[in-house]
């Protein structure tokens, strides 16, 4: 048997090395560590799972979903239907049952693997589609078979072994339903080969241990958390801590402590503003002191650092390392120890464009994010900053074995082995995607430097063009607008085919409540609060210094902070929080409307 864990034909194949070499080492585990299982206790499950599974009649090819929250049981059911030979996919917590219907009809799966509360949604789906069995992780339900049934099924003739080494490399391994800001979910086709093309790629890139300690907290039916999750785990042997509520992930790294740790920008917005209002609220002058010096002593050193890189100018001198490095000992190292953060070796953030400040603060407080891109399309990652060489303001160079090149109108074109096989049913679709020479068209307009790096500037066809001509980057502003306050949550800029920019805001929960707190407000409700002249003075305050930021043609002239707050999955959200820009600019129209009733003034306003 090789050593090298990728020289494999298959993600089964990589599993179960996975679990001959670490049988007794933990493998899966909830917060708090209720269910933890071993290698051995995984793979054990994963035989009975995959014996039941094939009394259903599910085999090679066949479709299985998936309809839960991070768990254990997920990875378990997941890695038995791959030992099939069978495409398991997993569906969003927060689709509706028409969706999720929508879903079932293009992937004709007969089977369904939830828990029990989904188990409502998924009746009303299955209603008249083709699944014939659905099975609940959680105990009996009406209409649903426990897992545990099925878990207790006889052998009768299947052979596991056979089953799982006839997986191949160009077997589809899922399913994954992109997050439809565009339009219905269109289901991309990623093979074994794609994977262990992606895995090989990242491993080069941001290596991973056996033994690491990672969280599950993104939804399993995004790529990110299937490839930094699921599929890292089986590979490389990791201890992965699931934790069911996104919301509880920032509280639960103090008990983890991951070695391997990746988010999306918003839960790094959430661990910067709970650093800042530690600093803000310190009692003892002399810690506020500390603390303040400590964290301007790391943002000269990566400045300096950035500058460096770049050659804009010189690196740290030796009395700036020297004053770091006591700010680390005294400061930052036990500041990164509160976070649980103390132990990270890899941090990244992807899926939306992280602000500068964002990765110049964690930077400067010890933790370096490898600011990454890639979509479902690319099996993941596509561009990574190397831990060595991190450019911040650019997603990093091409991961090894991928090809870039922009299209004449800045498009971000890519080719090689992780590139998706094609959408599901939809041939018409793929053909627009991948061209007749393998470059799949990204959709995203870039830039490319002289070493290779990338800069994202926005979707192509979310570019705000105002009524002058102008193209503008509304992530770009958005970006400014969320790093210049923590109260500002979520941000919409609008502005094509207008004389002027102006923004939706959304109030951060969290930052809200703790200035109505600091402020003593009686009524701390969003609603309240987003009326509140001192929540609109400070809200005002930060979007003009996110002004200040932007050309005088980007600036957002007049602005409306919407009574509300966003969800993952609700209307104005993907379930992996991108913004859905048409469904706001028509649930929003009258406030949009509103803020170009009257000419724009010449500072930003609250309308």
């Amino acid at each position: 048997m090789s050593g090298d864990p990728l020289a494999v034909a298959s993600l089964c194949e990589a599993f179960q090395r996975t679990a001959a070499r670490r049988p007794h080492s933990p493998a899966l585990r909830t917060l708090g560590g209720d269910v933890e299982l071993t290698w051995g206790d995984y793979a054990d499950r994963v035989r009975r799972i995959a014996t039941g599974l094939a009394s259903l009649g599910v085999g090679r090819s066949d479709t299985v979903a998936l309809m839960m929250v991070n768990c254990p049981e997920f990875h378990v059911c997941d890695t038995a239907a791959l030992h099939v030979g069978a495409v398991p996919f997993s569906v969003y917590n927060t689709s509706p049952a028409d969706q999720i219907a929508q879903l079932f009809a293009n992937a004709a799966n007969r089977v369904v693997i939830c828990e029990r509360q989904f188990l409502e949604r998924v009746m009303q789906a299955v209603a008249n589609t083709g699944v014939e069995h659905v099975l609940c992780v959680d105990g009996a339900a009406d209409g649903a078979t426990p897992l545990g049934d099925l878990e207790r099924v006889e052998e009768s003739g299947f052979d596991f072994e056979a089953a799982w080494r006839a997986v191949r490399p160009d077997d589809l391994l899922t399913l994954i339903y992109t997050s439809g800001t565009t339009g219905p979910p269109k289901g991309v086709e990623i093979t074994h080969a794609n994977m262990l093309a992606e895995l090989r790629a990242t491993q080069s890139v941001l290596p991973v241990q056996p033994g690491d300690r990672m969280i599950s907290h993104l939804p399993a039916a995004h790529i990110a958390d299937r490839w930094g999750s699921h599929y890292q785990g089986m590979t490389f042997g990791t201890q992965l801590t699931c934790v069911a509520d996104p919301r509880a992930v920032a509280a639960a790294l103090p008990q983890v402590r991951p070695t391997v740790w990746g988010a999306v920008p918003r839960v790094w917005e959430k661990i910067h503003a709970a650093v800042q209002a530690r600093v803000k609220t310190e009692p003892d002058p002399e810690r506020a002191r500390a603390l303040g010096w400590a964290i301007e002593a790391g943002a000269r050193k990566v400045r300096a650092e950035q500058a460096a890189l770049t050659g804009s100018g010189p690196a740290p001198d030796a009395d700036l390392l020297a004053e770091y490095a006591r700010a680390d000992e005294l400061v930052l190292g036990p500041m990164r120890e509160q976070l649980g953060l103390d132990a990270v070796r890899v941090a990244v953030s992807g899926a939306a464009p992280t602000p500068v400040a964002l990765l110049e603060f964690f930077a400067a407080l010890g933790i370096e994010i490898c600011e990454l891109w890639g979509m479902s399309e690319t099996s993941c990652c596509a561009t990574i900053n190397p831990p060595e060489k991190i450019k911040i303001g650019t997603v990093g160079p091409a991961v090894p074995g991928l090809e870039l090149r922009l299209d004449v109108d800045g498009e971000l074109l890519c080719r090689g082995p992780l590139i998706m096989r094609g959408y599901r049913g939809e041939p018409a679709k793929t053909a627009e995607a991948i061209d007749a020479d393998g470059w799949l068209h990204t959709g995203d307009i870039a830039a490319i430097d002289s070493e290779g790096y990338v800069t994202i500037v926005d979707r192509k066809k979310e570019l705000i063009i105002n009524a002058a001509g102008k193209n503008m980057s509304p992530a770009n502003i958005e970006a400014k607008l969320k790093s210049s306050s923590p109260l500002i949550g979520q941000a919409v800029a609008v502005g094509d085919g207008r004389p002027y920019n102006v923004a939706l805001l959304v109030l951060d929960p969290d930052a809200a409540t703790a200035f109505a707190a600091e402020h003593q407000l009686h009524d701390a409700a969003l609603a309240a609060l987003a009326q509140d002249e001192r929540v609109r003075a400070a809200v005002k305050a930060g979007v003009g210094a996110a002004n200040e930021q932007l050309s005088r043609v980007e600036q957002i002239k007049r602005f409306e902070i919407l009574a509300v707050d966003w969800e993952p999955g609700g209307d104005e959200l993907t379930p992996t929080m991108k913004l859905k820009r048409k469904p706001i600019a028509m649930k929003y129209a009258a406030e949009i409307d509103t803020l170009y009733a009257e000419r724009a003034p010449r500072a930003a306003t609250a309308a």
